[in-house]
């Protein structure tokens, strides 16, 4: 029986996609945990690009995939995911993941333009307003979804007070009438119903008969919505912890727990972000690195490689190893900056502080290496020139934690196993 789980050990955009889909060749199943479409998944295979929002990033090894009960689906968007694979999927969805619907949107959108400066980043994709629905216990399931006369009940309750809700609070409308929505979630579910199968039952059997299982998170550790930087987080549990729950198995000790780890941070929308770069040399690495959001196409804030942020996040998940992705985008630099504690209020700090206002008030203490080039053409880790290697290696020492995996370009074949 072996377990691996990925988490991102940042903000998200840590290159998950291309880890899971590397591992996913040894894997029985790929099971998506946490997180809706507001994800976004990059998987290059032979010069092709593919983006998933809700898919397992295993889709492409074709390997068996779950979408879990700790999932918001938005199956319009599953639906456009699913047409660009050339080959058929095997796919069970779980009867307990909520529904993102039209008004989700709308509500989203609607919420985040009323806090004026105040706004979070949201990707408006309907994901926090429907894991509120699920916490107040009126959303609607796929179990729901794909029996026609359940989910017009659904609709009918809800379409009225959510309507209400946009016109009065926020003057503003669904965008879709209640026939549209219900003929098109019909169809939808109808076309899903195939996919309908019990994610919990499935993969604890599967972990009993010691299968190979792979477990994909979504987002990353400092968007989770208990220990990230509230409120600038997501609605749901991108941390390790967040398979049992979402999944529903019981608590294990997992084989391999891999954070991953960008060469250097980035970040979507607002919030703190102590080593964030600013002018051209942030525009540089922005353009080298392709920062743009998978799912809004947003640029991405960036900065240096933050050892506090990660420290952290060791704590948080139990990270048994690190693959550290993207060492290539760093290619060239004169210097690369690597912060090594926080300064605040005359303290130096290890770790990121609970406390918001706190973090606000930290500035980074870094250390200078030297920068380094890479190639993309190694194959062994004792190709890499001397400074790359010396640069993988102060992170490590400093975490100490393993880093198992450095990627050094986009593809499946630029990755060095060490």
């Amino acid at each position: 029986m072996s377990s691996t789980v990925v988490i991102g050990a940042q903000y998200g955009d840590e290159g998950k996609g291309k880890v899971v889909d590397l591992l996913a060749d040894k894997a029985d199943l790929v099971v998506r945990f946490n997180g809706g479409n507001n994800a976004g998944h990059t998987v290059v295979v032979k010069g092709k690009k593919y983006k998933f929002h809700l898919m397992p990033s295993g889709a492409i090894q074709g390997k068996k995939c779950f979408i879990a009960a700790g999932i918001a689906l938005d199956p319009k968007v599953l639906k456009q995911e699913l047409g660009q694979l050339e080959q058929e999927i095997s796919l069970v969805i779980d009867p307990r993941a909520q529904i993102i619907m039209p008004w989700h949107n709308a509500l989203d959108l609607a919420k985040e333009e009323a806090k004026g400066k105040a706004k979070i980043g949201t990707t408006g994709r309907g994901i926090g307003p429907c894991y509120a629905d699920r916490v107040s216990r009126t959303g609607i399931r796929f179990c729901e979804l794909v029996e026609a006369q359940r989910l017009k009940e659904k609709v009918e309750r809800q379409f009225g007070e959510k309507q209400a809700l946009l016109q009065k609070v926020f003057g503003k409308e669904i965008g879709q009438s209640k026939e549209e929505i219900l003929a098109d979630y019909t169809t939808l579910g109808e076309e899903f119903s195939k996919y309908l199968g019990d994610v919990s039952m499935e993969v604890s059997e599967a972990l009993k008969g010691g299968k190979n299982v792979l477990f994909e998170g979504a987002q990353g550790t400092f968007l989770d919505n208990d220990f990230g930087t509230y409120p600038y987080v997501t609605s749901s549990h991108p941390t390790a912890g967040a398979v049992f729950t979402g999944v529903g198995i019981g608590a294990r000790a997992f084989d391999r727990v891999i954070g991953i780890v960008k060469a250097y941070t980035t970040r979507v929308g607002e919030g703190p972000f102590v080593t964030e770069l600013k002018g051209e040399l942030a525009d540089k690495i922005r353009t080298v690195g392709a920062e743009f959001g998978t799912t809004t196409g947003r640029p991405r804030r960036v900065g240096w490689l933050d050892l506090p942020l990660l420290t952290t996040a060791i704590r948080l998940n139990g990270f048994t190893e690190i693959a550290l992705t993207k060492l290539d985008v760093l290619n060239g630099l004169e210097k690369a900056l690597v912060c090594t504690e926080y300064e605040c209020d005359g303290k130096r700090l290890k770790e990121v502080p609970a406390d918001l206002k706190e973090l606000e008030k930290c500035t980074p203490v870094f250390e200078d290496l030297p920068g380094f080039e890479v190639k993309g053409s190694e194959k062994e880790y004792g190709e890499l020139s001397e400074k790359a290697r010396s640069y993988v290696e102060f992170v490590e020492k400093a975490l100490g934690v393993p880093t198992k995996i450095v990627s050094i370009g986009p593809g499946r074949e630029e990755t060095i196993l060490r």
